[in-house]
């Protein structure tokens, strides 16, 4: 502990409830915390024995501590939330926030859309349902709901300039508002019932739908009848495989289990006893807290930053002790004014839904742990095959996508020992390089990356090039101007016949390929990440060409600003459309007079 004097420190502290931060020697926050009683909590930290290998990693970087009082435990855990989601400190758990979860989203519009979205958007209004597990569950979902309530499932530029029905019409699965197919009266009520269904109500939503069938029956519109006795059938079915045991319950269940070094956390949500969320979360335990201690500070962190987009449930179903719960029961009345119950699980539905939690977490880390030893066994192939001399902690595979020469995409993806790292790839946009030089390109985006690794210390153990032996050449020069030696380079290349399978292999400074085995997993392992790079580096590509071949020609019109140009967009939905436009359809636009139309349509057609 160097130049802090823990004991006169600790003389000093409070026992009263509060939060303490955990300093470097350069005034970095390592590690925010909440305590009871401050005194006995932070000294518990400089204990002579007892303490895990984290802990002692964390104490040995600490250079001082600050602490705050607050009046109870309640108001240190919202002070130690805001703080951790404030600074991120480095030996806290942290969670990801809800941007990147799949959404279903209800528009505005006066005829709304249910659409798949990812992550929140204020900018867009409208109602948001989710998050939900992954994708799949939301396209599922939007499929389930089309069949149902004939929701229509198509953008608002799409609709607006529909004059006949689409296909979704003819197969039964919108009843075509784009087209006045059905009147706004009788599609908000199928919009309505999409949002019962959404939220769980599904006995509120059969006997509004029994209602209306037996309505269209008395009316004598018995083909209505009959298509709603359809839809009857089928709601019933699809509460059938979604339905859990549990009567009306508004519970989240949560169970932790540790195996193998693994921590995996798992949350089942149920809504008017319906299961409609399940999840696993994989947290970092950089402090070495018991495992109690880290599901306490997981849940108090999930709920007080709200990440729980269902919704605080009535009841928490976690087998932690009363005491410890209750702290986070009155952080949460105190930020959403309203109380929630705790249950241990110990008897009855409410242990089954905390075993099968439980059960849960124990699969998800076993498959966590299934994932990780797979793919060291795929490294340590890679390393027989190239002859080196330890297996490559991680791959990183380089390639350059281009049409003829036009929006030119470097892309560079990562293997590591937990699979593809989706989070470390890159894109490099090629600037000032000739048109088709992939050497030079390739080059340009080898240089940047490396470059920036050796300032963060952070080199892979393998480099491949897809490409053949001069790309690998030109790649083993910047590594030796840069003075890289520790970084093993291959290139892959298609053979004559440029089968999968019948790949070369080019090491540095060796002229001759070698061909393995096409079942050889390492080989498989290294086209994988060959295909990842290429599909990553023509995503990026085709992203680039189509905003240099649409937006950039809405942008160079005269006299179009923003608000003009969004303008013009909402108006005519495409490129397309507006390019077959005429003239005077410009004028109807708002904020665009018959002079700028003139200029607009002259400008589209080269005039």
């Amino acid at each position: 502990m160097p130049e802090f004097d823990i004991k006169a420190f600790l003389g000093t502290l409070s026992q009263r409830p509060g939060v303490y931060r955990m300093y470097s020697a350069n005034n970095e926050l390592l590690y925010v915390g909440k305590a009871k009683n401050l005194r006995n909590r932070v000294s518990s930290y400089f204990r002579s024995r007892g303490l895990n290998t984290k802990t002692v990693a964390l104490v040995s970087n600490i250079d001082h501590i600050e602490v705050t009082i607050t009046a109870s435990e309640a108001e240190a855990l919202l002070l130690e939330q805001t703080l951790i989601k404030q600074h991120r400190p480095p030996y806290n758990i942290l969670l990801k926030d809800d941007k990147s979860y799949p959404y279903i989203h209800l528009s505005e519009h006066e005829f709304p859309l249910l659409a798949y979205r990812r992550g929140k958007h204020k900018s867009l209004g409208g109602q948001y349902f989710g998050p939900f597990p992954n994708s799949g569950a939301v396209r599922e979902t939007l499929n389930q709901l089309q069949r149902l309530f004939l929701i229509r499932s198509c953008e608002d530029s799409y609709f607006s300039h529909r004059s006949r029905p689409c296909l979704q019409y003819e197969i039964k699965r919108c009843t075509a508002p784009c087209v006045g197919a059905v009147s706004q009266q009788q599609y908000a009520a199928d919009i309505q019932r999409a949002i019962l269904f959404l939220e769980g109500k599904n006995q509120q939503l059969l006997a509004d739908m029994q209602q209306q069938m037996l309505r269209a029956s008395e009316q004598l519109e018995f083909e209505q009848a009959a298509d709603i006795r359809d839809r009857i059938e089928m709601l019933r079915r699809v509460q059938e495989r979604q339905r859990v045991e549990g009567g009306e319950k508004d519970a989240d269940v949560w169970g932790v289990v540790e195996f193998e070094g693994v921590i995996c956390i798992h949350r089942l949500a149920f809504r008017k006893g319906r299961l409609i969320s399940s999840k696993n979360h994989y947290p970092a335990n950089p402090a070495g807290e018991s495992l109690d201690d880290l599901l306490e500070a997981f849940i108090g962190q999930f709920y007080l930053a709200e990440l729980s987009a269902e919704g605080l449930p009535q009841e928490l179903v976690v087998n932690l002790p009363s005491e410890d719960i209750a702290t986070i029961q009155e952080a949460i009345r105190l930020q959403a004014g309203r109380s929630i119950k705790h249950a241990l699980g110990a008897r009855g539905d409410l242990r089954q839904w905390r075993s099968m939690a439980e059960e849960n977490a124990r699969a998800g880390a076993q498959t966590r742990i299934s994932g990780h030893q797979q793919s060291l066994r795929k490294l340590e192939a890679v390393s027989q095959l190239l002859n080196l001399t330890t297996a490559p902690r991680r791959i990183e595979c380089f390639d350059i996508s281009h049409s003829k020469g036009e929006a030119t995409y470097a892309s560079c993806v990562v293997y590591d020992a937990e699979g593809l790292a989706k989070k470390r790839y890159r894109r490099f946009g090629i600037k000032g390089v000739a048109a088709g030089d992939d050497y030079a390109a390739l080059e340009q985006a080898v240089r940047r990356h490396f470059i920036n690794l050796q300032e963060q210390n952070d080199l892979p153990d393998l480099l491949l090039i897809d490409g053949g032996k001069g790309q690998v050449g030109r790649i083993a020069q910047v590594l030796e101007e840069l003075a890289i030696t520790s970084v093993a380079l291959w290139g892959i290349s298609k053979g004559e016949t440029r089968k999968s399978g019948w790949e070369f292999l080019w090491e540095a400074r060796n002229s001759q390929p070698i061909m393995p085995d096409a079942h050889h997993e390492g080989f498989r392992l290294l086209q994988l990440v060959r295909d990842e790079s290429h599909r990553f580096a023509i995503t990026g590509h085709r992203k680039q060409r189509a905003k240099s071949r649409g937006s950039s020609q809405v942008e160079d019109l005269p006299g179009v600003g923003p608000k003009r140009r969004k303008a013009l967009l909402l108006h005519f939905g495409s490129m397309k459309n507006m390019k077959g436009a005429p003239r005077e359809e410009f004028s109807r636009v708002p904020g665009i007079s018959e002079k700028l139309a003139d200029q607009i349509y002259a400008s589209l057609h080269g005039e």
